[in-house]
């Protein structure tokens, strides 16, 4: 199985080249950009290995990826590059329309090209799989969970582009036969998390005695998803997933991030115990302009059309995560001389602390 992953350097696509290639034994090129976000060192694993290649190029450059698909000829193209972060969309849009948006369109037409001539079983066999989000939905109330035929409603920069991505790649499958699949998934956490995301964050602020900010009144609840389970599912949706279907993948453990939080405060204390209990770091800080309420996947297609469960629930994968946060300095030290561990919202000034 010859298998292309862009954006195999980030923290959802380098959890699943590890898988694939060492898993799977598939032969996997990795096109990455390697932006802020892209770390080669996070592939380690799988540097060196027979059927690994990378190949640093910008999937909106149209000549490369007709090149690197024409040169590897693969069975899949598993599409994850993308600008991922919401804070960072607020303050810097044009870079997540040009990827999310450009890029995609781009690579859909490199890969339409290259499938127009293939014939017979490598013609049939081929997928183009698009990895998106559940924000392109928009906000839950207190009920319901987010299914595949639920209007889309995007709130931020971010959701929006990935919208517009979204929408590309079914429209490529329903016009020119493209053979695509979709899948939104929720909150991802767990090994080589870059450190500007919630949970990492918290680790690495709260082991080194910093405040650990959090929007608002810490009420906006996710689901989330450990990335080994979501790297098994998008496999699993490349493999077996009906062309132009959606696939939602989710790990069904909504929380509040203030209870994320105050979880991972638990862990801490319990692993490396301080004089002071690490919840006393938290500082409430206000919220970022258009934070939806609440996400929640309903997985079920997933789980009964092609058999995908969750194999980590928060408890144990959260365990798992500050156990290797703890476990594993060498990688993400030096990121964190790049970023200083503050939160990326256009505000962050202190709000009185909710009771």
């Amino acid at each position: 199985m010859r298998v292309i992953v862009t954006g195999g350097a980030g923290f959802i696509g380098s959890a699943l080249v590890r898988y694939l290639v060492l898993e799977k034994g598939c032969d996997v090129l990795n096109i990455d950009k390697l932006t802020y976000a892209g770390n080669l060192t996070s592939l380690k694993l799988v540097d060196g290995r027979n059927g690994y290649q990378f190949l640093r190029a910008d999937i909106c450059d149209r000549a490369a990826m007709e090149q690197a698909i024409t040169d590897f000829r693969p069975h899949r193209i598993m599409h994850l590059a993308a600008e991922s972060h919401v804070d960072r969309s607020i303050t810097g849009a044009a870079d997540f329309v040009q990827t999310n948006v450009i890029g995609t369109f781009t690579l859909l037409e490199a890969a339409r090209g290259y499938w127009d001539g293939l014939s017979g079983a490598a013609k049939d066999s081929f997928r183009f799989l698009h990895v998106s989000t559940d924000e392109v939905y928009g906000s839950l109330g207190a009920d319901g969970l987010f299914e595949e035929t639920t209007p889309y409603d995007p709130s931020s920069p971010y959701s929006a582009s990935k919208a517009s991505s979204d929408h590309l790649a079914k429209a490529w499958q329903r016009t020119y036969g493209l053979p695509v699949v979709v899948s939104n998934c929720s909150n991802n956490y767990g090994p080589y998390h870059f450190p500007e995301k919630l949970i990492p964050l918290t680790i690495l602020n709260a082991l080194s005695g910093r405040k650990l900010p959090v929007y608002g009144r810490g009420e906006n609840i996710r689901d989330w998803l450990y990335v080994e389970d979501h790297a098994r599912a998008l496999d699993l949706v490349a493999e077996k997933g009906r062309a132009g279907e959606t696939y939602n993948v989710g790990g069904r453990n909504e929380r509040r991030n203030i209870d994320v939080i105050r979880r991972i405060c638990e862990v801490l204390d319990r692993l490396v115990p301080t004089e002071r209990p690490h919840e006393e770091l938290i500082e409430f800080v206000t919220d970022r302009p258009g934070h939806d309420a609440r996400y929640a996947i309903d997985a079920t297609r997933l789980e009964t059309e092609l058999g995908w469960k969750a194999q980590e629930n928060f408890e144990s994968g959260i365990e798992k995560t500050v156990r290797w946060y703890l476990d594993n300095d060498w990688w993400w030290r030096p990121l964190r001389e790049r970023y200083d561990g503050e939160r990326l919202g256009v505000l962050s000034r202190p709000v009185k602390a909710a009771k």
